[in-house]
């Protein structure tokens, strides 16, 4: 099987969905009122967001905005040619937030900004597409979950599986009972990663407003390994590949085995044992989350996460991927490639193909702005599994078991441990969000 990164599926199906957008949407959009939006974050995912929204006829793209003055003046220009309307180019985020045109906001930046953008943009009365993982950290998305209930705004987290046929069609398989009682949900991330190599601190590019990059978390030196991209494998910025590429994974994991609140157990091993170079998650990692009394009284259900960033091959027969395992069957799923549903034996007894559906998570959103009801990938269902990305990788760090309080949201006896569950700010800064 040729190997496929779940972005450049995402991509080409974003390419594909754009093309045809102007027709599929302008027969129900031209009986909807257009939603006036921004799109904050014009690189990586947030290039699929763009050729989306500015084909969409019930959208009005009325802002990009980023921090790179090249990146964002090439967006701007695709979206002028796409829409035929220039969207407002800005470099900073208050510039959206403060139009009271503004209705909703996409917000594709690295993981650092994703809570404190997303607080900001609600509490300013705007709706709210954030990218995964939604923070950067437990107590962010607590923070991000009660800015929700404050503003009576939609939030929708970028886990698009939530909002992909095929991989609904799985989770109610699941949940119809097919394969029996499910005690126990894997999810996996196996694909080749590069090194990012070791770099001395140097001078940003001159397009690049380093200072507003970094935002809230505290100022550290440029590196020439930092961007683009390549924050994700730096504690200040990001979640390592668990939180990449992984918390898809986790996330389709958490939603078929029915858990709707937080492990209370979390053991992790996991460390560098390929790369040499400056990356600091782990770059092989076993997690097993424990959810006492999840199948009734004193009978626990567990998810478990592997994370190979070195060894590109199939599991299951996917690079990507979740099974389910119950008491009469299995069910794997690659959710940007399918699914296959085995009885007793390994008998298979059902299968499908299909990739990840962006646009159908974006129908989703808009969806929700309108009629009012909550999106495919709400606030908690965002914060259960980032929060499983952070516990992870907090026990990686610390190299113990974790007992964690779900309710309280706090790591019980190892105060070392419990301040991973928050973050330093850069002090005074405009984007911390309250009560951090």
């Amino acid at each position: 099987m040729t190997s496929i990164s779940r972005r450049v599926v995402l991509e080409r199906s974003a390419l594909g969905a754009a093309a045809l957008a102007c027709g599929n949407v302008a027969a129900r959009g031209a009986a909807e009122k257009r939603i006036t939006v921004g799109l904050i974050g014009a690189g990586g995912m947030g290039s699929n967001h763009l050729r989306l929204l500015s084909a969409r006829r019930d959208v009005d793209l009325a802002y990009i905005c980023d921090v790179d003055g090249n990146r964002l003046a090439a967006a701007a220009s695709a979206a002028e040619k796409a829409a035929g309307k220039a969207p407002r180019a800005v470099k900073d985020l208050r510039k959206v937030l403060d139009d009271p045109n503004v209705e909703a906001v996409w917000i594709a930046t690295p993981d650092h900004w994703h809570a404190p953008a997303a607080i900001l943009a609600l509490d300013a009365g705007k709706h709210v597409y954030v990218e995964k993982p939604c923070c950067h950290n437990v107590r962010e998305g607590r923070l991000m979950a009660e800015a929700v209930k404050r503003s009576g705004k939609v939030l929708q987290v970028g886990t698009q599986s939530r909002s992909t046929d095929v991989v609904k069609d799985a989770i109610q398989r699941v949940h119809g009972g097919e394969i029996g009682e499910v005690l126990v949900a894997k999810a996996w991330n196996s694909q080749l990663r590069r090194s990012i190599g070791k770099s001395k601190p140097g001078n940003p590019p001159a397009q690049l407003d380093f200072d507003l990059w970094v935002g809230p978390a505290p100022m550290v030196s440029y590196r020439p390994n930092l961007l683009p991209g390549i924050w994700r494998w730096w504690y200040d910025f990001g979640c390592g590949d668990i939180g990449n590429d992984g918390v898809h994974d986790i996330d389709v994991a958490c939603w078929g085995l029915g858990v709707s609140t937080h492990p209370g157990r979390i053991a992790c091993l996991g460390g560098k044992s390929f790369f040499d170079d400056d990356q600091q998650f782990p770059d092989t990692q076993y997690v097993v989350f424990e959810y006492p009394d999840a199948a009734g009284p004193g009978r626990a259900k567990q998810l478990i996460f592997e994370q190979r960033i070195w060894s590109p091959y199939v599991q299951e027969g996917y690079e990507n991927g979740a099974a389910f395992y119950g008491t009469k069957g299995m069910l794997v799923i690659g959710h940007s490639v399918g699914w296959t549903l085995y009885g007793p034996k390994n008998k298979k007894l059902a299968e499908r193909t299909g990739n990840a559906d962006l646009p159908a998570h974006h129908q989703n959103f808009l969806d929700s702005i309108r009629d009012g009801k909550a999106p495919n990938a709400d606030v908690m269902a965002g914060h259960r599994s980032a929060a499983l990305v952070h516990l992870a990788n907090i026990g990686a760090r610390v190299g113990r078991v974790l007992h964690f309080n779900p309710r309280a949201e706090t790591i019980v006896g190892d105060s070392e441990a419990a301040t991973l569950l928050s973050r330093r700010y850069r002090e005074g800064h405009w984007a911390a969000p309250k009560m951090a």
